[in-house]
């Protein structure tokens, strides 16, 4: 039962084609099991290690960082990237909760938009680049990926739903202390794992969750709560925010 909801939760959160996703039924059963994203956050973060190591050795450092960048966006069919976007475009707009509605789901991407897109490519290359081990960087990208995840799991959580859409059901479904509970244990343990390769991880997880309820205050002043955007512009902030507080120090 928990290997058939990971593989609905993989077919939903990235490209691959492991489970037809096609009904509200799945995503009724994914919601369910929001509590277990950040275990796809580890599977994500496990998929990127082939195009971690070629780009590490056979490109130099910003050209690496730029094309681990596109796989990570890609390998989410983009949705997350284009979340930030939509949810940038809504915050700029001037107006009420309606119009920011309208702005968030127009399909044309906005001045707003397109410079948090810039934005994030350039902190992502740049981060990423920064990077002068391999192990620690991809060490840096399973933790990143594990408490992206899980962050929208947190949002689900302490939030409600602005506006019927993607995220009701997840609104709905991840109320449950207990899955709460098992999403962090989960969560801890995992990067507190793979953070014996480095430091600092905690620091890194506080960080995480401290821009996951920034977002998540700022997304309820303006629309009243959170929608499958919302969700998508925290994944992709908390990943780069995570990834800057374990890039290296200056010397």
């Amino acid at each position: 039962m928990v290997i058939r909801s990971l593989i609905e939760i993989i077919s939903f959160l990235t490209i691959m084609p492991v489970h037809k996703f096609s009904s509200n039924a799945n995503l009724e059963n994914i919601s369910k099991n929001m509590h277990l994203f950040p275990i796809v956050g580890l599977v994500i973060g496990i998929l990127s290690i082939p195009v971690v190591i070629t780009s590490f050795h056979f490109f130099s450092g910003l050209v690496s960082g730029f094309l681990i960048t596109c796989f990570l966006v890609i390998i989410t069919g983009i949705h997350h990237t284009d979340a930030l976007a939509d949810f940038s475009d809504g915050l700029m707009v001037k107006g009420n909760k309606e119009k920011k509605y309208r702005v968030i789901h127009d399909p044309m991407v906005g001045a707003a938009g397109t410079v948090a897109i810039i934005s994030y490519f350039i902190g992502m290359t740049v981060t990423i680049s920064s990077f002068t081990g391999i192990e620690k960087l991809i060490a840096s990208i399973l933790i990143s990926e594990i408490i992206a995840k899980y962050a929208m799991v947190a949002q689900a959580f302490l939030s409600e739903s602005a506006w019927e859409g993607y995220s009701s059901p997840f609104t709905k479904n991840m109320k449950s202390r207990w899955k709460m509970i098992i999403s962090t244990i989960i969560t801890l343990a995992l990067i507190m794992l793979i953070g014996q390769l480095i430091q600092p991880v905690l620091q890194t997880f506080i960080i995480g969750m401290l821009c996951c309820f920034l977002i998540t205050y700022i997304s309820k002043k303006n629309i009243g709560g959170v929608s499958g955007d919302v969700m998508g512009a925290t994944n992709e902030i908390v990943r780069l925010c995570c990834l800057i507080s374990l890039s290296p120090s200056p010397a």
